[in-house]
């Protein structure tokens, strides 16, 4: 529906600095994220995860180089700091804050379920520790502060592999209860999977991973770029017997850098039986050519730390601008208030507080459902089943502007669809008197 695409989409990717970055990561996320920045109609946040990388390391000099190195690398890939948010992590104090302040309303149960804490728990059990032994409350806590990146800045969508969909969904889940408990102050974002961004295979052939020690790291030297791409691992055919493009690491490599024409050139040329040497120094050249002129970009930028360091203070402030005023909101939410501001009586505050409500949630059938409730918490509303948490959200929206609705066959319609069924023994009435009220 219309009413459920809002005009301007805010996307958030955080980037953990974890190491130097290879091949793989430059083609599977660095390359699409800066592309789709440069879309129309998108507002891109992109911040360094310092915080999260403390979870893992307790190496102080190894955080602040990897910060370095993934920030350098963003910029000498071609992110444009003038059009998104590129900011460090740390450098926004009001994300800790309100990772306190949804951590009071996250459930212990929910956390209990999260995957990377849960792998901990079960490898401690099979080997008989302690289910908790070495799980410091940082992985534990994972995914409030996950939560606190994405919703401080009212993402969208927060573009991840299938392995974080879960951090999504608890974002929503913490989102939703706080919505409930204080009102209506978080977007509920969605997990965007690009499922044309192929994951690149490494020197063995699989997955290209720093935990399989088989990456080829983005910005090598030209004679070790050419030594690690010589060593992919290949097959037994000579010269001039057909070798099969699918399946092959090496053709995978080569079509991740080249366009179109030179990949249907190259499926070709592995058809006709070119020789495992050839091909391989084709797939050099086609890196080289890609990454050169990012390396030296690169380069420069590691030797002039001062320049990234402005950038990211620039990009705080930026970032700061949205989130100071919106933490200010949040504050006097929960009742984090200043004592001499006391005009009204509270019972004017308890009886605006004693309002219809929305309530949006997942069914088990995966369809995401609205009820709209009295302030007593009796059911007036109930919503029918969506695809997506944007449509249901955007019904909701709409009925909150006031948008024009029928209500008819005890059902309510809008824009010619029927989106929500009256409870039983609620009348038009009553509906209409309770859906007014957000207009007030």
């Amino acid at each position: 529906m219309s009413a459920s695409q809002p005009s301007v989409q805010r996307v958030l990717t955080g980037i953990k600095p974890s190491g130097t970055p290879h091949l793989g990561n430059y083609a599977g996320a660095i390359r699409p994220a800066i592309a789709a920045s440069r879309q129309a109609g998108a507002e891109s946040f992109y911040f360094l995860a310092d915080y999260h990388a403390l979870i893992s390391t307790t190496d102080p000099l190894r955080v602040q180089r990897s910060t370095l190195e993934i920030a350098a690398t963003w910029l000498a890939a071609g992110l444009d700091t003038g059009r998104v948010w590129f900011y460090r992590q740390s450098d926004i104090p009001e994300i800790p804050e309100l990772t306190w302040l949804l951590t009071c309303v996250a459930g212990k149960g929910l956390l209990n379920r999260a995957h990377a804490y849960k792998a901990a728990v079960d490898k401690n059990t099979a080997e008989g520790a302690d289910p908790d032994a070495g799980v410091n409350m940082g992985l534990y806590m994972y995914p409030v502060l996950m939560a606190a990146d994405i919703l401080m800045f009212k993402a969208h969508t927060v573009p991840v592999g299938r392995d974080q969909i879960q951090h999504i969904e608890m974002a929503r889940d913490i989102a939703g209860s706080f919505n409930h408990l204080y009102g209506e102050h978080f977007v509920l974002p969605e997990a965007a999977i690009d499922a044309s961004v192929a994951t690149l295979p490494g020197l063995d052939g699989r997955k290209m991973s720093k935990s399989y020690d088989n990456t080829i790291p983005l910005f090598a030297a030209p004679a070790e770029l050419k030594k690690l791409i010589y060593s992919i691992v290949t097959d037994s055919k000579a010269p001039g017997e057909p070798k099969d493009a699918d399946g092959s690491a090496l053709f995978d490599l080569y079509q991740a850098f080249a366009d179109a024409e030179d990949a249907r050139a190259m499926r070709t040329a592995f058809e006709e039986g070119i020789a495992w040497g050839e091909a391989k120094q084709a797939l050099f050249e086609k890196i080289e050519a890609a990454v050169s002129p990012m390396r030296e970009k690169y380069q420069a930028l590691v030797a002039d730390p001062a320049q990234i360091e402005a950038l990211l203070h620039e990009g705080a402030a930026k970032a700061r601008a949205i989130a100071t005023p919106f933490l200010a909101e949040l504050r006097r939410a929960v009742g984090l208030r200043n004592l001499a501001d006391v005009a009204r009586p509270v019972a004017v505050e308890k009886a605006k507080a004693a309002l219809p409500q929305f309530k949006q949630y997942r069914e088990a059938d995966g369809r995401f459902h609205f009820k709209l409730v009295d302030a007593e918490g009796g059911l007036l509303l109930q919503g029918e089943g969506f695809a997506s948490p944007r449509d249901a959200g955007g019904v909701v929206a709409a009925l909150k502007r006031g948008v024009a609705y029928e209500l008819k066959e005890a059902a309510l319609w809008l824009n010619g669809e029927r989106v929500a069924a009256l409870a039983e023994g609620v009348g038009e009435v009553a509906l209409r008197a309770a859906l007014a009220a957000f207009g007030d």
